[in-house]
Parts: C-alpha cells; sequence; structure tokens
C-alpha cells in the first residue's frame, strides 16, 4: 500500500468518525414527537405539553404532542414501540404501560423489552370518597364496615382494570375485606352514583373530588398514595389505616429500544429541570399531581415492581385477562 494511499484511508476515517460524532452532538437537528396515547387534556397529555415546552426552548427544536388514543392506550404504545429508535419519537405514558400486561391476554407491545425508560415523570393519587349521609369517616370505619356485612357494601370505578378499580382491589386484598363492585362508563358517573346514595364508595381522581369534597357532597376518607397532597391536605393517605398499601397513577417518558445512551441522557438531564421547576409543580398541583425525576436505570426498576405488584393484586382478585 502506498503512502498516499494510506492517507487517504486514514483521512477518510477520520472524516467517518468526526461525522459521527457530530451527528451525536447535533441532536435534535429536527422537530421530537411525543407521543400521547390518549385523548388531549388528560393527565397524560398535559404533562407531555409541560416537558414538550421545556424541552423546545432547551434543544431549540420543536418537541410536539402526537395524540393517538384508543384501545387502552394500546394504539398509541404499540406506535411508540414500532418507531426508528433515533430519538425522533418519545412516549409519555401512564400506568396502563404496565396494566395493560396484567389485564390482557394479546398485548402487541412488551413494557419492559420493547422500550428505553428515561424517567419517571410524575405520580398523583386517587381519593378514597363515601356518601357523607353514612357513618363512615375514616378507612377503619369502612373497613369495620365491610367486615360487618361482607358484600353489603358497593363500590363504583370507570370499568374492570382502570386505576380506581385497582386501588380498590389493593386495599380488599391487604385489608381482608369484600365490597361489590359496580363498573361504569366514567368516574363521573361512579361518583355521581355515590352521591345519589346508590353505592357507597369510589376511588376518584383529585381534580373530579375536590370541588365536590369542598362542597359537602363527598366525604374524603383518604388519598391512595404515600402522603397527603397540597389539593386535600387534611385527607391523610390510606396507609396510616393499612400499612404499606400504595396505589399511584403515574406517568413516564420513555423512548423505543435501542435509542443511544447519550440521547436518553441529553433528553432525560433537560426533563429533570422541567421536572424541578416551581411553574410545574404548581401546574400539576391543581391536578393533584407531583412532578418527580428519576434517574433511567430507577423508572426501568419501577416498571418491574409495578407489573409484578400488579400482576399479584389481579390473581388475588380473580381478574382475568379479556
Amino acid at each position: 500500500m502506498t503512502l498516499n494511499l494510506r492517507r487517504m484511508i486514514t483521512g477518510l476515517a477520520l472524516c467517518l468518525l468526526a461525522g459521527g460524532a457530530a451527528a451525536q452532538t447535533e441532536y435534535p437537528s429536527r422537530a421530537v414527537r411525543i407521543i400521547v396515547p390518549s385523548p388531549p387534556s388528560g393527565g397524560t397529555d398535559i404533562i407531555a405539553r409541560v416537558l414538550g415546552q421545556h424541552l423546545s426552548k432547551a434543544f431549540g427544536q420543536q418537541f410536539f404532542v402526537d395524540n393517538k388514543p384508543g384501545a387502552g392506550n394500546m394504539i398509541g404504545i404499540e406506535a411508540a414501540a414500532r418507531s426508528p429508535a433515533d430519538g425522533y419519537t418519545l412516549l409519555m405514558v401512564a400506568s396502563t404501560l404496565v396494566l395493560n400486561s396484567v389485564l390482557y391476554k394479546h398485548v402487541p407491545y412488551d413494557p419492559v423489552r420493547d422500550f428505553a425508560p428515561i424517567t419517571l415523570a410524575a405520580t398523583a393519587p386517587n381519593i378514597l370518597v363515601v356518601d357523607p349521609k353514612l357513618p363512615i369517616r375514616s378507612v377503619a370505619d369502612l373497613i369495620a364496615a365491610a367486615k360487618a356485612k361482607p358484600g353489603a357494601l358497593s363500590y363504583g370505578t370507570p370499568g374492570i382494570g382502570t386505576s380506581p378499580h385497582l386501588c380498590m382491589e389493593l386495599l380488599q386484598y391487604m385489608a381482608k375485606i369484600d365490597l361489590q363492585h359496580v363498573p361504569y362508563k366514567g368516574t363521573a358517573a361512579a361518583v355521581t352514583d355515590v352521591i345519589g346514595g346508590q353505592i357507597q364508595v369510589a376511588f376518584a381522581t383529585a381534580l373530579t373530588a375536590k370541588p365536590l369534597v369542598d362542597a359537602g357532597r363527598l366525604r374524603a376518607l383518604a388519598v391512595s398514595g404515600p402522603k397527603r397532597v397540597e389539593a386535600l391536605p387534611s385527607v391523610p393517605p390510606v396507609a396510616e389505616a393499612v400499612p404499606g398499601y400504595e396505589a399511584m397513577q403515574w406517568y413516564g417518558l420513555v423512548a423505543p429500544a435501542g435509542t443511544p445512551a447519550a440521547v436518553i441522557e441529553r433528553v432525560h438531564a433537560e426533563a429533570i429541570k422541567a421536572l424541578g421547576s416551581r411553574e410545574t409543580k404548581e401546574r400539576l398541583a391543581t391536578d393533584g399531581a407531583e412532578p418527580l425525576g428519576s434517574a433511567p436505570s430507577e423508572f426501568a426498576a419501577f416498571i418491574r415492581r409495578e407489573l409484578e405488584k400488579w400482576s399479584q393484586v389481579a390473581q388475588a382478585a380473580k381478574i382475568e385477562k379479556q
């Protein structure tokens, strides 16, 4: 090999290496899509838009929300899983990422293998409410009433497998009580029937429950998370009566599996800044949500724990996969 040829090959190799490094440092060089597998205005959508605004400013490229609802969030989640792993498609997803695998036989994605976790973005508890005309003023009262007459009390949910349903199933499992499940088409309908006395109990979001609690139309017994929330500071967590109880709706940012680690690190760093801002905290507090922020490895471990936990709850509650 001649000296000139050697120099040409060396020069070409250096150019390729420099080009690869430049390509990595230039991310993002175009707009980035954040898939939200649910309709606009819900918790997942709100958090995605808050993060998207921050990331757009931080990177100088648009991070836009693409709502793809349907099939228990599976349409949007699958679309993200099948997207190129280049950092230009992200997914903001709720607890359904895990719950679908617990509740359905045919799920077109694997919540562990098909995604690269970026951060656990936020959590939000459900509020345990009862008809205020009942002599039930605490979780302890509810447990005592349920044990006195097993199956006599009924509770409403937005449907089988929803977050409020699994919140109650976990409570029944841990407190060893038996309540009658009445599924509705939405949380509002269930709460309306608690007020009307057709059913006695329900779990509802803070956004739904707070105005009715403040008006005296519902009585809040507890929050499903591990601590009190700003929206209802006088309401204790279920765990004060049932130690170890915790059932949170959560929201996280992930990318398709195989997305370069350098991209994950850059998006993660800016997402953490956004979640730590006062503006984000104030915006999410109105919905009873709390911004968090975690390392990718911590979020990956959290997803595995959630999968194991809710699989056990579904088995104990004899919830058959559909």
